[in-house]
């Protein structure tokens, strides 16, 4: 055998052995997987279908994963938990759970699939908000309405609410009512929404040990004012905020740990019909 094909037999051998030692490496490489955070906190523009469908999706991606998180929903009020669990503990469908549980006010069908995935996974349902009589009640006579004792102490309520936190509020709410918010219920209203972060900061970190997540509007999971405040206080960890904001809008993106970009839906202006009465001074 020539020495021309001696050299190019061995060349072709280190060329078969470097490609199969590669594809040995590739096939041990291990695949980058979707990691969930302790706590998740996912926002919603509430009437977005597009945002609706990327959450889910990106949910079912956790959970097919194997987490199996509480999931604390803003949509249940937390007077409706025994309700609630008994539901999940008997239903064969959301719809079955939201006849038990939920009210009137929210537009079920963009919730029906995280309801449904919670009866497959045997997800906890965690009702995360306060009725709107409760929140009416704080408007008037403060948080001490909502909360006992313990928990006034623990999130530090019986002092002022930090200003930055109290105006960054403000402005969110006078921003979210077109600006027709009158002087004489803007303290109120803030208090209100305070209870509500409070609340839901409470059910994710008394379900902090196996995992939750939290559904509600994207004001609630603001790093800044919302429920991420709240569970700091606490000393709450692992905790990731994602916002779905639409296209094109005004937001505070940098409140948010990750930020989903969603398409605008086509809605009618909010503000045309809005009238806000000042609260009556007798």
């Amino acid at each position: 055998m020539s020495e021309f094909f001696r050299q190019t037999r061995t060349s072709l051998q280190r060329g078969y052995m470097l490609l199969w030692l590669s594809l040995f490496l590739v096939g041990c490489t291990t695949v980058p997987v979707l990691r969930a955070p302790n706590l998740l906190l996912l926002g919603e523009v509430h009437d977005n279908p597009d945002g609706h469908q990327r959450r889910y999706e990106y949910l079912l991606r956790l959970i097919e994963g194997g987490w199996r998180p509480a999931l604390v929903m803003e949509q249940f009020d937390r007077e409706n938990q025994a309700a609630l669990s008994k539901a999940q503990a008997v239903c064969a469908d959301a719809d079955c759970v939201i006849r038990s549980a939920g009210g009137k006010r929210w537009d079920w069908p963009y919730y029906r699939p995280l309801i449904e995935l919670a009866l497959r996974y045997d997800l906890p349902l965690i009702a995360g908000n306060v009725s709107r009589a409760e929140a009416a009640g704080v408007m008037k006579n403060g948080l001490a309405v909502a909360f006992d004792p313990d928990i006034m102490a623990t999130y530090r309520l019986l002092q002022p609410l930090p200003d930055d936190l109290f105006q960054g509020q403000r402005v969110a709410i006078e921003a979210g009512h077109c600006g027709r918010v009158p002087e004489s219920r803007v303290r109120g209203m803030v208090s209100a929404q305070v209870a509500r972060d409070i609340w839901m900061a409470h059910a994710l970190q008394t379900n902090a040990r196996t995992g939750a997540v939290l559904v509600a509007g994207n004001g609630h999971v603001r790093r800044d004012i919302g429920v991420p405040r709240w569970l700091a206080a606490v000393g709450g960890s692992g905790v990731q905020a994602h916002g779905f904001i639409e296209q094109g809008s005004v937001s505070v993106t940098s409140a948010y740990d990750v930020v989903h970009t969603i398409v605008p839906h086509q809605r009618q202006d909010p503000c045309s019909e809005l009238v806000l009465q000042p609260k009556p001074t007798f």
